[in-house]
């Protein structure tokens, strides 16, 4: 009886390691092109997207000082994140007083514009960084900072709406139900892009 107990473990054992062989097929490793390298990004990647509820931006920045390379990987960030949000918010703009029945639109239009250079001026003080790396180049001694950073779209939509509502030229006709579902479209069609 032992002996019966015995060869059922063993054989068990030996189903066992053999499904877990058979099972574990290995990944077929990509080969780089000759001449060319893997570069691993950090702070990159589809995490850092921006997607329908986040405006997100990353950069590098390398310098031989420790400090100037985060400061370069932050001004990098935030111009690209600045850029991002100053094209969705032109869209906005121009889709929402394309869609609305204001009596002067290019006045309006250039307000809105205005409007965004100054907002997203003010609101870039408040991006958070959600990812933060350094690294240093063995070969040149240069520091390599990464950086992702992200703003909320809803905040940014609330500082635009504050805005909006207090100025006299278009406040009589302002809309923020109607601007809201204009922006929250544009976030929509960002995070597809990604």
């Amino acid at each position: 009886m032992k002996r019966l107990q015995n060869s059922v473990l063993a054989a068990t054992l030996i189903l066992g390691i053999g499904v877990t062989f058979t099972s574990c097929k290995k990944k077929p490793i990509e080969k780089t092109p000759a001449g060319e390298i893997t570069i691993l990004e950090k702070c990159s990647g589809q995490q850092y997207f921006s997607d329908k509820n986040t405006f997100r931006a990353n950069a590098t920045g390398e310098s031989m000082d420790r400090e100037t390379a985060k400061k370069k990987a932050r001004s990098n960030a935030n111009a690209e994140l600045a850029k991002t949000i100053k094209v969705t918010m032109k869209i906005v703009g121009d889709n929402y007083v394309n869609s609305s029945e204001f009596n002067n639109k290019e006045e309006v239009t250039e307000t809105f514009n205005e409007m965004s250079r100054t907002v997203v001026d003010q609101e870039l003080q408040g991006a958070m960084k959600i990812c933060d790396e350094l690294t240093r180049n063995t070969s040149t001694g240069n520091y390599v900072a990464y950086i992702a950073i992200e703003l909320s779209g809803t905040k940014l939509a609330d500082s635009y709406n504050d805005k909006l509502s207090k100025d006299e030229r278009i406040k009589v006709e302002y809309n923020y139900e109607k601007f809201k579902e204009t922006f929250e479209e544009e976030m929509r069609k960002l995070e597809e892009q990604n």
